[in-house]
């Protein structure tokens, strides 16, 4: 349950930070703010943006990062799983006892099956 809840956070953490960084620009898009680009009129103003996008990645880089540190641990204490014939019961003397031989025919003869009944249509 909460391998599963860390692992939805994890995606969901890949793709913001994917679209963070798509959203924020290069240093060569600075040269055409000089030439008035108008990015003094955005909502965060002529710098703020780029500060509060590059602020938020940090974060939820660090977030991520972190994340997969306790995933990494949480699949670390993970116990192999059990093989099948370990969770039978073990077969006590008395059964061996009662199984013919390899090789050997059983005396019993099966049942016969009934033919199938013909519905008529």
């Amino acid at each position: 349950m909460l391998q599963t809840l860390l692992l939805s956070a994890q995606v969901i953490l890949a793709a913001v930070i994917i679209g963070l960084i798509l959203l924020q620009r290069g240093k060569g898009a600075e040269a055409g703010a000089a030439f008035g680009a108008g990015a003094s009129g955005t909502v965060f103003g002529a710098s703020g943006s780029a500060n509060f996008l590059s602020r938020t990645t940090a974060i939820l880089a660090t977030l991520f990062i972190l994340n997969s540190l306790v995933l990494a641990n949480l699949a670390a204490r993970r116990t192999a799983p059990q093989s099948v014939l370990e969770t039978l019961p073990q077969t006590s003397a008395e059964t061996i006892d009662l199984l013919p031989p390899p090789g050997e025919a059983v005396d019993e003869e099966l049942p016969a099956i009934p033919p199938a009944e013909d519905d008529g249509g």
